[in-house]
């Protein structure tokens, strides 16, 4: 498989979710599957709420990180660019279907649902065992020269 979107543009990001660079984060692996963006995710047990079922800080992180990297994504190959605008969550929601077991790996996948030049509405859900568990629908825009994510990657 190829190399994700963040080792590919971003290695050295230092994200609690999705930085390769950081030892002690969650580390996404996005990567590009026709008009989607899709990561396999495995849960440890210092992820869980309780025993046996990952924390929903933990989803609401994946899905984040993820969605973010969908927009990045989708704004980049819009453009016509060759390495993605720096994007920051302007706003997201995330819906606890049900719990999520934390055993076995976790699937995301997104989708962009609305985009402009400089901002992308992405829609993502996550799943365990071919069930969804969790859905999550974002705003994420694009930053500009003074803001402090910035050329972070």
């Amino acid at each position: 498989m190829n190399a994700s979107l963040q080792d590919r543009y971003a290695p050295h990001n230092a994200c609690f979710g999705c930085g390769p660079s950081n030892t002690e984060g969650l580390r996404i692996k996005s990567h590009v599957q026709g008009d989607r963006v899709v990561a396999d995710w495995t849960p440890g047990p210092h992820h869980e709420a309780f025993p046996g079922m990952l924390n929903g800080g933990i989803i609401g992180a994946l899905l984040d990180c993820h969605c973010n990297w969908t927009a990045a994504w989708h704004l980049m190959t819009s453009a016509g660019e060759s390495s993605p605008p720096c994007t920051v969550t302007a706003d997201y929601h995330v819906k606890l279907k049900r719990p999520t077991p934390s055993d076995q790996p976790v699937h995301l996948e997104a989708w962009v649902a609305e985009g402009r030049d400089d901002r992308a509405v992405i829609d993502a859900e996550l799943s365990s065992g071919g069930v969804v568990t969790a859905t999550c629908r974002g705003l994420f825009v694009a930053v500009k020269e003074g803001h402090p994510a910035y050329h972070r990657w």
